[in-house]
């Protein structure tokens, strides 16, 4: 079935004469106004515009489509308009991508108070970075910056990447073999504790093994949990270790339900940042929200 904005998209393309004159027009990056032509013409089965240098020369084809359809989206435009003044109040939704962690930890408390419409997506970071550039997320909470020339990146907290176990595991006798400095014994002692892991990603062991042992670890996790939050509720009951960021269990630490075993010879820190595209409808709302996860971070 065809998208609606598929149809928005090839008007503005066909008025502006260009991609980048439709991406500014619709505030979404000019890759997602790419995806959104591309898949218009394979569904109606012919190209609907000549690409000259950087301008779009509509065929005969677009020409009749454009005529076809250019009067329908002014009407729908104009409906969705008299809609919005008979509710008197128009609620923006946006789209915010972050990891399901972050989520439970910062911005949960504040869904129900929130004054406009919110979904929440989940996913690994260079998907989220790719949905923020197509325009289907309007903001982002990542630790990597990426490269697109329409997203623009603002460092708001750090994170350090901790090791921790249950409340009963033997830290004196760690922290004896730590006094040694002999890398091969911390090692090994570490591979005999049980560990946790999550399912989607395994990133943050990765990168506290290779800081501080030179290789990526030997081993599997002997406990797959789905995610962080629970993988700290199981330590409480008392045994295993994980590699976990520090803000997701700061309180638990100084409650003494589990301990902070190491932080490693070399403190691994991730920069968090705000991802969102540098032209938005949605600037006030997207600053709302990141005035609610400063706020959070700095309490932690």
């Amino acid at each position: 079935m065809v998208n609606l904005e598929w149809y928005r998209t090839f008007k503005a393309i066909y008025k502006a004469g260009t991609l980048t004159g439709a991406a500014e027009h619709l505030f979404i990056s000019q890759p997602g106004v790419s995806l959104h032509l591309g898949s218009l013409e394979a569904y109606v089965g012919y190209k609907l515009f000549d690409r000259t240098g950087r301008k779009m020369i509509p065929t005969e084809r677009g020409k009749i489509l454009f005529n076809a359809v250019s009067d329908p989206l002014t009407k729908l435009a104009e409906v969705e308009k008299n809609f919005q003044k008979s509710t008197e109040k128009h609620t923006p939704t946006i789209s915010v991508g972050m990891c399901f962690e972050t989520f439970q930890t910062t911005l949960e408390q504040y869904v129900s108070s929130l004054p406009f419409n919110l979904i929440i997506s989940f996913g690994d970071y260079p998907e989220m970075l790719d949905q923020l550039d197509k325009g289907i997320l309007d903001l982002i909470i990542t630790p990597k910056k990426g490269v697109s020339p329409n997203i623009e990146h603002e460092a708001f907290s750090s994170e350090q990447i901790i090791l921790v176990g249950g409340k009963e595991v033997d830290t004196n006798s760690f922290r004896n073999i730590l006094k040694t400095k002999d890398k091969i014994q911390i090692e090994e002692w570490l591979k005999q504790q049980k560990w946790y892991g999550t399912t989607g990603d395994m990133e943050h062991l990765f990168q506290f093994w290779i800081l501080n042992f030179g290789h990526k670890p030997d081993f599997r996790p002997n406990y797959i949990v789905p995610n962080l939050n629970s993988i700290i509720r199981c330590l409480k009951g008392g045994t295993g270790l994980a590699v976990i960021p520090n803000f997701l269990c700061k309180s638990e630490i100084e409650n003494g339900e589990i301990k902070l075993v190491w932080e490693g010879d070399k403190k691994l820190e991730n920069t968090l940042y705000f991802g969102c595209r540098k032209k938005t409808n949605h600037q006030s709302e997207i600053e709302h929200l990141k005035s609610l996860f400063r706020k959070v971070m700095a309490g932690i």
